[in-house]
């Protein structure tokens, strides 16, 4: 920065005060953000409390909404089919750089009995976990979850036009996975119908006394992240039907959140995991069973073999609309 030519120079030692953000400077985004979103109030858009980068604008029979990322703005329209999302321009990129052009394609990304660690490729999380101090493991199975793109690099999530608005989750856990530290590792997916919404697969923060306990811990998440979404659904207009549903294999769980006792192997879990039973009383959420078999989020939570992989992955509501037909 520098004065302007025409302004009176001060006393020695003296500095000018800019009373304005510039750009590029770290608290630029936030002044150019409340700007924006003060403009988008005046002109009758509401702030949305699930996202606050979400405006919605409601008028008779014209809804529109408005979602900030970082300094774009993004805008979708409807279609008959559906929304299809993938990064294949992306995925075509890496495995150009990681110079496997020649390599052959795997159907699967992790070997079942590899001990290691997001995208539109919920089956990815779980390799998600190793981009920090890399050893060669971690560089082969790096280089596998490339040839597993290199398939398919056109896969991604279908968001079907023809779809019940019901939203359900499903969630799975791997009891003391990690082998150094003993924790373990939570899996969820959240469907709207058959359309995947969100997913994830995280360490849990504390180490578990029973599988019982893990199970519990990974439905309390899942019920946040459907309590979260459901709201977030509300404010663009969609109205869900009846309870949300949750998927589970492990009935141990199940009786522990629906039993207000505390009993001596779990009278130690923290309060806040608690509020799932709240949820499962007030009818916010439903619970029903499925076998181990068939618990989509296994797909996240460990590697499996790959008829079972490709078998859920096509019940995820994973596609490759650019495979040749």
């Amino acid at each position: 920065m520098k004065i302007p030519p025409s302004f009176e120079k001060g006393r020695h030692g003296q500095v000018c005060r800019h009373r304005k953000s510039l750009y590029g400077l770290k608290q630029a985004p936030r002044y150019w953000f409340t700007k924006f979103a003060d403009a988008l109030r005046q002109y009758g858009f509401v702030q949305s409390y699930s996202d606050y980068s979400l405006f919605t604008y409601s008028r008779k029979a014209t809804r529109l909404n408005v979602l900030v990322y970082d300094d774009d703005l993004i805008i979708a329209a409807r279609s008959r089919e559906g929304i299809f999302l993938c990064q294949r321009k992306y995925a075509l990129d890496i495995i150009s750089e990681a110079g496997i052009l020649e390599s052959k394609p795997v159907t699967f990304p992790m070997e079942q009995n590899q001990k290691l660690g997001l995208s539109t490729s919920p089956e990815l999380t779980d390799e998600d976990k190793y981009r920090q101090k890399p050893k060669e493991d971690h560089w082969v199975a790096g280089l596998r979850v490339v040839r597993y793109l290199k398939g398919s690099p056109g896969q991604g999530v279908l968001l079907q036009l023809e779809n019940t608005l019901v939203l359900q989750g499903r969630y799975d856990s791997d009891s003391a996975a990690c082998p150094t530290t003993r924790r373990s590792v939570t899996g969820w997916t959240v469907f709207l119908g058959s359309s995947p919404l969100s997913w994830n697969s995280k360490k849990q923060d504390t180490v578990s006394l029973s599988s019982a306990e893990v199970e519990y811990r990974a439905m309390a998440k899942l019920t946040c992240e459907l309590k979260w979404m459901r709201g977030l659904l509300e404010c663009v207009g969609v109205r869900l039907q009846g309870p949300m549903q949750v998927y589970y294999d492990s009935l141990s769980a199940l009786h522990l959140a629906r039993n207000p006792v505390f009993h001596e192997r779990s009278k130690h879990i923290e309060i806040d995991c608690h509020f799932l039973r709240d949820a499962l009383l007030d009818g916010t959420i439903s619970a029903s069973h499925v076998s181990t078999s068939s618990q989509l989020a296994d797909i996240i939570t460990k590697p499996l073999v790959a008829n079972l992989f490709e078998s859920f992955l096509s019940k995820l509501g994973i596609h490759n609309l650019h495979a040749p037909t």
